[in-house]
């Protein structure tokens, strides 16, 4: 088996290590595999996130400890491959939702999303790649070729095209379909004249990657964010590389296993992004799988030393702004949020917490006058990109929703909602009727002393 992601990050994992166990097959793969020591933490369901499939099922071959065994097996047996294929171990790895909780909440750390990229990237190496696979994964690009807004708009009508896109597609039909703006971002913003190289001389230049769901589907948080870091005294560049479609981190193409195409816009993304890095600029992102692609995943891809430069720039937006305040490097001239009815609840995305941004998040909420928030005790919101419109995925999404969030979010019925990922508020959404916000929203709403939608 010839590994298809750079695994040499773990060269020296479990080495000497009698309990590591290192399967033979693999190489710096297995060694990943092996990090897990089988404490089976992650069976114990303790708050945080780790992991919403087993915490629905209470099936221990769908935790993190279980699929670790499972990959093991099939690492020792004869044919690695054939074994990639059976039955229990790709219903397994079909169930995980690329969440990262077991990369931080795992006391060994276990990057389960990571290795899901490259067993899905083996099994497609080998079969035919389903068409819902290729339509979800290529989803950035397809919106940027085609006009689908009407398409979307009219599935999301007519039950009949919905029940076809079961049919035929495996989409479930009783989800809407996220439905573009109108008006996406960069339609409404036109790219400034960018000095070369960027001049950060004064250490106040930033640059906003605008993802692909920012840009086509919530193009106000672009907006927000740009309008605070203004106030703030910042100049704002945003991320182009002259191409008429957007840039896209690949998340998609990666959470699918479709390496080819994850690498040709990671290559393009670090391409755009490099010349800010090189100034000394931070990269902003606000999408937190986006942004955390970067700074996390692409070191996987063999892109060479670019991508570690871009990713030691690249950070949050709730992260940039916690960590300017702290320096006194930013003042914001905050007011109280009017007609606050009941505490904000904030549901923080299954990355921002891997990454442990629940604490910026914390403090830039802690920020506003008078704010009264509420962080909800919740896993996975279960939508996770695609999965929770995948037809065999609906109850489970539904399910690991009513674990604690929707129950949480019904208590305060007339809460506002903050939501960062994308996925978040399309679960959030649909479930509730009410509709949440990135917190780039919330302070724009703070610094102009308006009141926040629910």
């Amino acid at each position: 088996m010839k590994n298809l992601l750079d695994w040499s990050s773990y060269e020296n994992a479990g080495v000497g290590d009698a309990y590591a166990d290192i399967p033979k097959t693999g190489g710096d793969f297995a060694k990943a595999v092996a990090v897990c020591i089988n404490s089976r933490h992650c069976e114990e369901k303790p708050k945080g996130v780790m992991c919403p499939s087993f915490r629905v099922s209470d099936n221990p071959l769908l935790s993190t400890g279980g699929r670790v065994r499972l990959l093991k097996a099939a690492l020792n047996s004869d044919d690695v491959l054939a074994a990639f294929d059976e039955r229990e171990l790709a219903e397994a790895m079909d169930l995980c939702l690329s969440c990262k909780g077991c990369k931080r909440e795992c006391e060994n750390e276990v990057d389960m999303a990571m290795i899901k990229i490259e067993y899905l990237a083996q099994r497609h190496a080998r079969h035919a790649i389903p068409l819902r696979t290729r339509l979800f994964a290529n989803l950035p690009d397809l919106l940027a070729r085609y006009p689908l807004r009407s398409l979307i708009a009219l599935r999301n009508r007519l039950p009949l095209l919905a029940r076809l896109g079961d049919d035929l597609l495996g989409i479930a039909r009783q989800r809407q379909l996220p439905l573009p703006q109108a008006n996406p971002f960069f339609q409404s913003r036109q790219p400034a004249q960018e000095t070369s190289p960027p001049d950060n001389a004064d250490g106040r230049a930033v640059v906003l990657f605008v993802d692909t769901f920012t840009h086509h589907f919530d193009p106000a948080n672009a907006h927000a964010a740009i309008d605070v870091l203004q106030r703030a005294g910042y100049r704002v560049h945003v991320a182009r590389d002259g191409q008429p479609t957007p840039l896209c981190c690949g998340r998609t193409q990666l959470a699918h296993g479709l390496l080819d195409g994850a690498k040709a816009n990671a290559r393009r993304v670090l391409a755009a992004l490099a010349p800010y890095a090189e100034a000394g600029m931070p990269v902003i992102g606000l999408e937190p799988a986006c942004l955390l692609a970067i700074r996390d995943d692409y070191k996987f891809l063999g892109l060479g030393e670019i991508a570690d430069q871009v990713a030691g720039q690249a950070i949050l937006f709730e992260e940039f702004v916690a960590r300017e305040v702290t320096a006194k490097k930013m003042t914001l001239d905050l007011k109280p949020i009017p007609e606050q009815a009941a505490p904000t609840m904030i549901h923080g995305h299954c990355h921002q917490k891997a990454v442990g941004a629940m604490k910026s998040m914390r403090k830039v909420l802690k920020m506003i006058p008078e704010f009264r928030f509420e962080l909800v005790e919740t896993s996975c919101c279960g939508m996770a990109g695609s999965f929770g419109l995948e037809a065999e995925h609906v109850e489970d999404s539904l399910a690991m929703a009513e674990l604690s969030l929707l129950p949480a979010l019904r208590e305060q019925p007339q809460a506002a909602i903050v939501a960062n990922g994308f996925s978040c508020r399309h679960q959030i959404a649909e479930a509730t009727d009410r509709r949440p916000v990135h917190i780039a929203r919330l302070l724009q709403a703070s610094v102009k002393g308006e009141a926040l939608a629910v």
